[in-house]
């Protein structure tokens, strides 16, 4: 009687196909500690091998990211994109610019009187 793994009764039988094995032409020729894949790090992925400390300061960066962009969009001027496009600037535009250099005005008024630190002693 031959011994062969497939005459057994125990267990699966899938166990002992040998359909997962390959031929030693087809494995795999790159390097195993090769260099990871652009964007192949998910920052949000809790089983991604990152260490605690490079999730936490690309995470960082990220935020930072976001808040250049947010920041880069914020009109400073109301009057400026009217403006920049040769119109004359809409009333509620001019509003703005009337309230903005009240506030700006108030502040330096408040500063001037309790100094940049708070009040005088």
């Amino acid at each position: 009687m031959s011994s062969g793994a497939m005459q057994s009764n125990v267990g699966n039988p899938q166990v002992y196909e040998d359909g997962d094995q390959r031929p030693h032409g087809q494995q795999f020729e790159g390097s195993p500690g090769g260099k990871a894949a652009q964007h192949s790090h998910d920052i949000h992925d809790p089983k991604d091998s990152l260490t605690l400390n490079n999730r936490k300061n690309r995470e960082e960066a990220q935020e930072r990211e976001a808040d250049q962009k947010a920041e880069s969009k914020t009109v400073t001027n109301p009057l400026a994109p009217a403006q920049h496009h040769g119109h004359e600037p809409s009333r509620g535009a001019q509003v703005d610019a009337e309230l903005q250099a009240e506030d700006e005005a108030n502040l330096s008024k408040k500063k001037h009187e309790k100094g940049s630190f708070g009040p005088n002693v």
